[in-house]
């Protein structure tokens, strides 16, 4: 075959080959480009959902936090009605069929609500999930915390509003859900500033999805997109179980308080529209009323001390719901409002 046909053909075959390659490669780019695309909308779909039952979370918990803080604060008022009455006996601990209930003691329920009201009065301006992490470490430990003293020397009672609130948080440490290891700083960083409470309610184990990024490289990108997916769906499915849980308690703390505050009227009305502050002129069915009042008191006290989350011994893990001491209240709650008007010290 003369030369020049043997040049043209290898020519012919080395363009077909090169042809063959670019069709080869713009195949493995588009591949790699919609396996990209897929990755983002991957990520982005699991962040937004994440966010979504975060928000939700959130809003559940700071509203039992506001109600057990907004409790706390009410003990004040039914402390000064108490202490009206003369020559009462001293409400022992209540103990029970396994239920033991604090005894009233009326300096502590004051400064409980002194507490409380600090908090209450920086809410206003506070973060979306600060009230839930009262409720999560305990809403009494928080009111507690709230008369002690900020990282600055500064006597917390002494703040108001928000700042009384943000030493609070800061106060209770790496051993509280509210605060964390890395006080407010921390909290804060959680989900964009939502926020101080709720995102610490998971754990370190939140910071590994909201922290990832998707790599320049496809298939490490879709690797890393499903890895977000996967704890994504962990950290809902722990939201869910909270909610869960959280709206148990809190229709069992809204009815024990709406008994306290359908009795505290009537004691109300005793003692300063009938003018009656002797023991001894309480009738037996008043006497038993006064009682029960404590009684509730007693454990709406003990409910407000309940840590809805506990706290994860890793850095990086996931907490625990408290489903045992919630599974124990519910169980105290219906034994309590069972016997109200009969059980009787």
């Amino acid at each position: 075959m003369p030369l020049p046909f043997i040049i043209g053909g290898l020519a012919a075959a080395a363009a077909l080959g090169g042809i063959g390659s670019s069709i080869h490669g713009g195949v493995k780019m588009k591949k790699a480009n919609d396996t990209m695309k897929m990755a983002e909308k991957r990520q982005k779909r699991a962040i937004v959902n994440l966010e979504k039952r975060n928000r939700e979370t959130a809003a559940m918990m700071d509203r039992i936090g506001e109600q057990e803080l907004s409790i706390l604060q009410s003990f004040g008022e039914f402390t000064d009605l108490i202490e009206k009455i003369q020559n009462r006996p001293v409400f022992k601990t209540y103990q029970k069929e396994g239920i033991k209930l604090p005894k009233y003691q009326g300096e502590e329920l004051k400064k409980i609500s002194t507490g409380a009201g600090i908090l209450i009065g920086g809410l206003g301006g506070a973060a979306i999930g600060t009230a839930g992490g009262f409720a999560a470490a305990g809403a009494t430990t928080s009111a507690v915390m709230a008369l002690g003293t900020a990282s600055t020397g500064t006597a917390i009672a002494s703040l108001s509003g928000v700042a009384a609130t943000h030493a609070t948080l800061a106060a209770l440490g790496g051993g509280a859900i509210a605060a964390g290891g890395g006080g407010m700083a921390l909290g804060t960083a959680v989900l964009g500033g939502a926020t101080l409470g709720i995102g610490l309610l998971v754990g370190g184990v939140i910071f590994n999805v909201t922290g990832s990024k998707l790599s320049d490289k496809a298939d490490e990108a879709y690797q890393q997109a499903k890895k977000t997916e996967m704890e994504s769906n962990k950290i809902i499915s722990y939201f869910n179980f909270l909610c869960a849980s959280a709206s148990v308690f809190e229709s069992n703390l809204k009815k024990v308080n709406d008994e306290y505050k359908k009795r505290f009227k009537i004691l109300n009305d005793i003692v300063n529209a009938d003018r009656k502050t002797e023991w001894n002129e309480f009738n037996e069915s008043e006497q038993l009323l006064t009682e029960n009042l404590i009684m509730l008191v007693g454990l709406l006290y003990k409910m407000c001390q309940i840590k809805l989350v506990l706290k994860s011994d890793k850095e990086d893990g996931i907490n625990t719901v408290n489903k045992k001491e919630i599974n124990q209240n519910t169980r105290d709650v219906d034994f309590v409002l069972q016997n109200l008007d009969t059980v009787k010290e």
